[in-house]
């Protein structure tokens, strides 16, 4: 490995420790934080459902780096469009061992996602864990990076 790879790794590895083990926000505000980012996982997950295109719009960052389980990485316009054109069809989606951790304004929400879906008009279901990354912008929580994992039945 290169020595700068290297440095990029452990610079990587020391910011994650360092916002797993920092001292977040007081009780109050994170307490209010994690329900607005909670408002949001939502917004997002109704938004799917209906694949609408203005409400996806809305809960993604410009910058968006949606990653699913496959390995397909897609930007913000990739991301809605799947889901505004069909490519992806979500006929439910339940979200269960949900938790949210925020650090200033970025926060951290892990979950398993079982949802029923009709990609190409095929039913189907899928059991993934998830994690998202949500940016305070603009006075909210913009969703700025997903990534999905494989989660066996």
């Amino acid at each position: 490995m290169s020595q700068s790879r290297r440095r990029i790794g452990f610079g990587a590895a020391i910011g994650a420790a360092l916002l797993a083990t920092a001292p977040l926000a007081p009780a109050a505000a994170q307490t209010s934080d994690a329900a607005g980012v909670a408002e949001a996982v939502e917004a997002l997950r109704q938004a799917m459902l209906s694949a609408d295109r203005a409400r996806l719009e809305a809960v993604a960052a410009e910058g968006l780096s949606y990653g699913h389980s496959s390995g397909r990485v897609e930007n913000k316009e990739q991301f809605v469009a799947a889901i505004v054109e069909g490519r992806s069809v979500f006929r439910s989606i339940a979200l269960t061992e949900q938790t949210v951790a925020t650090s200033g304004d970025v926060a951290l929400v892990r979950h398993i996602l079982s949802a029923e879906t009709a990609d190409g008009g095929r039913p189907g279901t899928v059991r993934i864990g998830v994690l998202l990354v949500f940016q305070r912008q603009a006075g909210g929580w913009k969703l700025l990076a997903r990534q999905a994992v494989p989660r066996p039945a």
